[in-house]
């Protein structure tokens, strides 16, 4: 179904365990249109129980891009993911009109709506030292140093994903100036409109769900997952939620009850710093997620008055 003559975005945000993916599924099935994944950890084909990839019965609804697109093996960050998207969207965009993008990755989606700073290329072996220092001190060691080298930047970073702290610090020790010295906010121009879908509910509930997502995802075969990816635990894409604890488990420092509860509350507490990042953008429009028709019913009133104020 088509409603507008513009090239729109629909984008589909929020906290882990929301339900993303089947209002996802919902809106391109009525627009017609494909499904773009702004996940930073379901685009690695190795990471699909963990990351919550769609089903294969849900994946045969919509055709999606960027789903199990990537080798966790191979490095990839926002700035890859903007210039692989931008470059997809250009072409898509040829054929069709709408495009529904899906993700809780705030830096990823940001990406798309707004562009990510040009900043200098990492050499090897600086990105090496610091990835190394991480295994051998602890995030706690990244943590000092980002606060005291940075402190504007570590103000407002996820002090617990040690993927954004070690950027900060291989761009100080390359350049001697702060990550935060280059993050200008500079919006780039984009030829299509994006429209923000923000999906959130009831604190207790969401966990609720996420707790039964968690336990869905260890009879799913979690633990076997986990336990195939460990020659590539050192990766970036393996340092977060869901694989970290079963590696501690693997490790021996923990029982299996013990690494499925660090999940769920580590899932939790995730889902709550996606909510305060997304809570920062005015544009976004918010729904309970179980609200598919009033959804669909504001997307049909929204494209129309986006085209009208070109």
């Amino acid at each position: 179904m088509s409603f507008t003559k513009e090239n729109f975005l629909i984008s589909v945000c929020g906290p882990t365990g929301i339900g993303k993916t089947r209002l996802a599924i919902t809106l391109a099935r009525t627009l017609g249109c494909e499904i773009l994944s702004a996940d930073s950890r379901q685009i690695f084909r190795e990471m699909t129980i963990g990351t919550a990839v769609p089903s294969e019965e849900e994946l045969s609804q919509v055709k999606h891009h960027f789903i199990r697109s990537h080798s966790v093996a191979d490095y990839y960050n926002a700035s890859l993911f903007e210039q692989e998207v931008i470059t997809f969207l250009n072409d898509y965009f040829k054929q069709h009109q709408q495009i529904v993008m899906v993700g809780g990755s705030g830096m990823y989606l940001n990406a798309v709506y707004t562009g990510i700073d040009d900043l200098p290329t990492i050499k090897t072996e600086i990105r090496k030292k610091w990835h190394d220092l991480y295994t051998e001190k602890g995030i706690e060691y990244l943590q000092q140093l980002t606060a005291q080298l940075d402190p504007v930047y570590y103000e407002k970073v996820d002090r617990l994903n040690p993927k954004r702290l070690q950027k900060a610090l291989e761009v100080y020790e390359q350049t001697g100036k702060p990550y935060s010295s280059f993050l200008t906010n500079s919006k780039k121009l984009r030829s299509f409109k994006i429209l923000k879908i923000g999906l959130n509910t009831d604190r207790n509930k969401l966990y609720d769900q996420i707790n039964k997502r968690v336990d869905q995802m260890m009879q799913a075969g979690l633990l076997e997952e986990a336990r195939s990816l460990l020659p590539f635990r050192d990766m970036s894409a393996l340092k977060t939620v869901g694989y970290r604890e079963i590696f501690e488990y693997l490790d021996g420092t923990i029982s299996l009850d013990e690494a499925i509860q660090k999940i769920k509350d580590h899932s939790r507490a995730y889902a709550r710093r996606q909510i305060t990042w997304f809570r920062r953008d005015p544009e976004i429009h918010w729904f309970e997620p179980n609200r598919e028709q009033t959804i669909l019913e504001f997307v049909r009133q929204e494209l129309p008055k986006m085209e009208s104020n070109d």
